[in-house]
């Protein structure tokens, strides 16, 4: 039945993410080749931007694709931890492209250089249409990869907008070093939101605690359930950017006969399973 609920998800939100994967995939080509030609450092910078949330879509649909895999005799969890390795890649690349960026703005400061600010901000219109219209293909969608999908695109359509601002600027200013301070901007939004993913994908890889599960909660949930005496050696990992996982020892009262015990495990797997983790094993010990 839980394998059966992720290929329905799956088949849902697939066509979403290739649609959006395609959307930008397309506009990033186009913004690249015109930041080129132009020599534009705000739609150079932007195009990386798109460039990340590109991957994270990508991301996004190779874990439903990963978690609707069986696991094997080797991979005895599953692939899904995969997403959490190509997240963290993904935010090495995107630190190369802010290093990149950042040096080439410096150089631009020193140095501006003219470009063609109407064709910067046509261009941009065109980041922020497209950033909309895939926002809304995950606005209705309550999942919560498809719900940060929408958030992301959100902000990204109003980074969209202030470049292209930016370039009607620069044509009805002429203030080429416009560009330099855009791309910089642009360079500050990305190592933000990177900063963050960066952390948590590491945090995971490490099998840290997932963010916003508190062990401690967790224990005292357990320990609410009555026969339950203490807990050792409990942990919570992740098994991949979306699901988690949980092994613990429960020290129960001795009184309890051994159905008495798979009750408390049950007891304890509606507590956990779901709200903080989806995969549980117990162990039990009289004391």
């Amino acid at each position: 039945m839980h394998n059966h609920s992720h290929s329905a998800t799956q088949e849902n939100i697939g066509p979403k993410y290739l649609w959006g994967i395609a959307l930008n995939l397309t506009f990033v080509a186009v913004e690249f080749g015109y930041g080129m030609k132009i020599n534009s450092l705000s739609l150079l910078a932007d195009a990386w931007h798109n460039l990340g949330d590109v991957a994270g879509l990508v991301i996004s649909l190779v874990a439903f694709t990963m978690a609707a895999k069986q696991p094997t005799n080797i991979y005895t969890y599953g692939f899904s931890k995969a997403t959490i390795l190509a997240s963290l890649a993904n935010c090495i690349l995107l630190f190369i492209a802010i290093s990149s960026m950042g040096h080439e703005a410096y150089v631009r400061f020193s140095h501006p250089e003219a470009t063609s600010g109407i064709t910067v901000s046509w261009v941009a219109g065109i980041g922020c249409v497209i950033n909309t219209l895939t926002a809304l293909l995950f606005m209705r969608n309550s999942e919560l990869n498809s719900r940060s999908a929408f958030l992301h695109m959100a902000a990204d359509a109003g980074v969209s907008l202030a470049v292209l601002i930016g370039g009607l600027l620069i044509t009805y200013t002429g203030i080429e070093i416009i560009d330099p301070i855009l791309g910089v901007l642009v360079c500050l939004v990305i190592l933000v939101g990177t900063i963050n993913i960066f952390r948590q994908s590491f945090r995971l890889s490490l099998d840290g605690v997932p963010e916003g599960i508190d062990i401690t909660v967790v224990e005292k949930r357990i320990l609410q359930i009555p026969g339950v005496k203490s807990i050792e050696h409990l942990h919570i990992w992740a098994l991949s950017t979306t699901r988690n996982a949980m092994t613990a020892h429960l020290m129960l009262e001795d009184t309890l006969s051994a159905s008495d015990q798979e009750a408390i495990k049950e007891r304890v797997r509606q507590e956990i399973e779901g709200e903080y983790v989806h995969h549980c094993i117990l162990e039990t010990s009289l004391v």
